[in-house]
């Protein structure tokens, strides 16, 4: 740690002077961070791809450091450079990013580990095909967090004796842990943060063409090369059917804990339709009471789901703490660290990335810009830089948006309002969304599940690939298929 120190102070050197001029009052601090601030958060995602791959056994017992230290790194030297104005951003993220996003997520992961399927489940490519489905379908409704902690462990049961088993869990986190929550806002963060800002709840069932295109195209990949694996695994005289006399019909356990799930997302769609007009102010911050009401109910939910499910239950579920403990000793480091990237392109034309807000000029631009950065920042406040600069450039706001969604495009010209403008933006929108959305699966960073069900399946035996291993998968598969949706829907 006391090299951790050193490195923060030659930060802080590193400095220009201006900045401790300055103090930050009143500066807009992405339009004054040089590019190279950007640099722990660059540290923290290498040492994430790299450190498995050294030495794994220190990794697993060191990571929350290695996480406090590159955050340690970059809040020293920003603190004492920005003063007030840092701590305020800092102080914002965790408030109104971090814990909201942890909070959520541990309200999900606790209610789903306690439903147990029960049963025999064969993991044939018809099982292992129909399950996978399942997940895509329920993940935009109980979020994708929530569909992948229900049917991960079902789905590595059904294929324990498989004897190639990292396809699955990889098209599962493409699937349901991704591309699945791309219809509501209760699917995916970054939907939700356009449902805050104006969209219409069910405005996102419009992206079902570009949804069921690309997962029907991925399901039936799955299906041909899991039907490849199985033929294999029968070749070599695995034994993978299951005797008459050893099946058990399937039933489903801890199914009160639907009603914990139902809970937490309806806390969530409260959060977002009731607005009392006030907040809670928290050394400067302030956070909309109907925030603090969603997470105190989503924590309860959660301590509910404890009390009411027996821990029997999760014991057979091969239920433990380690997975959320990882994203949440991980992310808290990510989410420091990437202050001033957001803030950078929060900046626009007046930050050092000004060129990168630049190049989104047309749908398929806003598809792939916001796509690519969705992978490795968070994607929510990537989409909501992008969902205000596509506003800034044709001039429109938030309420004149609001009420053209709610309208048919044959009734905006009441709006007062240029309609090619709207029709441009809904274009721009649908890009960005889909963008955000899809290719959080382009690597373990990219949604905060697809950590949770790597770790699950490493629990099992599963040796998933890498960082760099994972992006190999997401880039021979997801890549070419991306480029065949801006053809179709973006060109």
């Amino acid at each position: 740690m006391r090299k951790l120190l050193i490195l923060a102070l030659v930060a802080v050197a590193c400095m220009p002077l201006s900045a401790f001029a300055a103090g930050g009052g009143g500066v807009n601090l992405g339009e004054v961070l040089p590019l190279w601030s950007v640099i722990p958060f660059v540290g923290i995602l290498l040492s994430i791809a790299i450190c498995p791959l050294v030495n794994e056994h220190w990794w697993h017992h060191n990571f929350p450091k290695v996480s406090a230290g590159w955050a340690i790194i970059f809040a020293v030297p920003y603190l004492i450079a920005y003063g007030g104005t840092a701590f305020h951003d800092i102080l914002h993220i965790y408030l109104l990013d971090y814990i909201p996003f942890i909070v959520l997520l541990w309200g999900l992961f606790t209610a789903g580990g306690g439903i147990v399927i029960r049963g025999t489940l064969a993991g044939t490519p018809v099982v292992n095909t129909t399950l996978i489905l399942i997940g895509t379908v329920l993940a935009s409704w109980m979020g994708t967090t929530g569909a992948s902690m229900v049917l991960i462990r079902p789905l590595l049961r059904a294929n324990k004796n498989r004897s190639s088993r990292v396809h699955i869990v990889v098209f599962f986190i493409f699937l349901v842990s991704n591309i699945g929550g791309s219809l509501t806002p209760l699917g995916d963060p970054p939907l939700f943060l356009g449902f805050l800002h104006g969209v219409p709840f069910f405005w996102t069932l419009g992206l079902l063409p570009e949804m069921v295109m690309i997962s029907i195209i991925l399901l039936v990949l799955f299906y041909i090369i899991d039907s490849r694996h199985y033929a294999k695994d029968k070749a070599a005289g695995i034994k993978l059917d299951v005797d008459e006399d050893e099946k058990e019909p399937i039933s489903v356990k801890g199914l009160q804990n639907l009603i914990f799930l139902g809970g937490v997302m309806g806390a969530v769609l409260m959060s977002g339709i009731w607005n009392p007009g006030y907040d809670l102010n928290v050394l400067g911050v302030h956070v909309p009471i109907q925030n603090v009401l969603r997470e105190v109910t989503v924590i309860v939910m959660g301590l509910l789901s404890l009390k009411f499910t027996a821990w029997s239950l999760r014991e057979e579920n091969e239920f433990d703490w380690f997975p959320i403990k990882e994203v949440g000793y991980l992310f808290a480091g990510i989410f420091m660290t990437i202050v001033p990237a957001l803030a950078i392109l929060k900046a626009g034309d007046n930050g050092v990335l000004a060129f990168v807000v630049q190049a989104a000029k047309d749908e398929a631009s806003y598809f792939w810009i916001t796509g690519v950065l969705s992978s490795f920042l968070d994607n929510a406040p990537t989409y909501l830089t992008f969902f205000t600069s596509a506003l800034g450039k044709l001039g429109l706001d938030e309420p004149t948006i609001a009420a053209a969604l709610r309208m048919s495009p044959d009734q905006w010209g009441t709006l007062g309002v240029d309609v090619e403008k709207l029709s441009l933006f809904v274009k721009y929108l649908t890009a960005i969304s889909v963008g955000a959305v899809f290719m959080g699966a382009n690597t373990y960073i990219g949604n905060a599940p697809n950590f949770m069900v790597r770790s699950i399946a490493e629990q099992n035996g599963v040796p998933m690939p890498s960082f760099f291993g994972y992006m190999a998968y997401s880039g021979a598969i997801l890549m070419p298929l991306f480029v065949v949706v801006t053809f179709v829907f973006f060109v």
